[in-house]
Formats: structure tokens, C-alpha cells, sequence
């Protein structure tokens, strides 16, 4: 798994200034949607490593964070270009629409 998880302490440095754009993944342990899109994240992180980075936020250690973001439902997938939310996707989606999402910012 080539996913990293950031937490509040490290968001800042993983996400908001990152060089490449930043797929956060705000999902839980418990989300069976969460793990059903897991291994197309997955897939995707390491395809387009170097261009795109995937992160995951749990938002039951980070409850702030997803709510500094108003995360009202898991999985939302959050995409971030130069520290600001450029798209976003809520729901489990298909590797298609999951690609959608940042195609146009890679």
C-alpha cells in the first residue's frame, strides 16, 4: 500500500503543500464503501506516482480535520492542487469516476 495517513500534525506538510496534486481519502475502519474503493486507490496511487499522491484521513482519530473540511459522509474523497480543494467526490465510486475526479489536474 503506497497510501499514506496523515493525521492534523502532518496535513499541512503531506497535503496543503505539496508539490503534486493530493487525493485525501476521508474514510473509517468500519465504512464498507471506504474499503470496497481501498484497492482502487490503491491502484491509482501507484500508478500515477510522482504525479498525484493518495492520503488517507481517519476520521475517527481526526474528527477536526474532517470537520474543517465539512466531511458529513465517508468515503469523500477530497482533491487538493496547490493547498486548495480543486474537486471532490462523496460515496465509493468506480475506478472510472475516481479518475475523473483529478484527470483534468494531472
Amino acid at each position: 500500500m503506497s497510501e499514506k495517513t496523515v493525521t492534523k500534525d502532518n496535513f499541512k506538510e503531506e497535503v496543503l503543500d505539496s508539490e503534486v496534486p493530493v487525493i485525501v481519502d476521508f474514510w473509517a475502519e468500519w465504512c464498507v464503501p471506504c474499503k470496497m474503493i481501498h484497492p482502487i486507490l490503491d491502484e491509482v496511487s501507484q500508478e500515477y506516482d510522482g504525479k498525484l499522491k493518495v492520503v488517507k484521513v481517519d476520521v475517527d482519530q481526526e474528527g477536526e480535520l474532517a470537520s474543517d473540511y465539512n466531511v458529513i459522509s465517508i468515503p469523500t474523497l477530497l482533491l487538493f492542487k496547490d493547498g486548495i480543494v480543486v474537486n471532490q467526490q462523496v460515496g465509493a465510486g468506480s475506478q472510472e469516476s475516481i479518475k475523473n475526479l483529478f484527470k483534468d489536474y494531472v
